[in-house]
């Protein structure tokens, strides 16, 4: 496997581009018109040729692939949703909580939106956890 499908040589997504990378690990390779459909019914109206500008940036940036083989070309991404996600996370908590899982722990379990269902997922995760030690 490449480094840069990792995420590791590659400079961290924008807002937009996490946005159009997430419609393409959501629905996997996609014209620029369906990515943009997608990005529209999720928030304000993007026109299409700014979908269409930042997509082939993209490219250029080696963040998507994309497939000429026809007229319509499909995009889609050599970048690992689950290596961008823990190196989002991890810049998000270095930067908002010093580094510490502890208080970043702390202030998503002390948030009273917790349901029970979720409660519940946490301790089971926990308690897995531990069992794997």
């Amino acid at each position: 496997m490449k480094e840069k499908t990792k995420g590791s040589h590659l400079s961290a997504p924008t807002k937009a581009q996490l946005e159009i990378l997430q419609v393409l690990w959501k629905h996997g390779p996609s014209t620029v018109r369906f990515v943009n459909e997608q990005l529209n019914a999720q928030k304000e109206t993007t026109s299409y040729t700014s979908t269409l500008k930042l997509m082939q940036i993209m490219h250029e940036k080696n963040m998507l692939s994309r497939d000429e083989s026809s007229m319509t070309h499909i995009y889609s991404t050599p970048l690992e949703e689950q290596a961008i996600k823990q190196h989002e996370l991890k810049k998000f908590v270095d930067s908002m909580y010093n580094g510490s899982a502890k208080n970043l722990m702390m202030e998503l379990l002390g948030n009273a939106k917790t349901t029970k269902k979720e409660w519940d997922t946490i301790q089971q995760l926990l308690n897995k956890m531990e069992t794997d030690k």
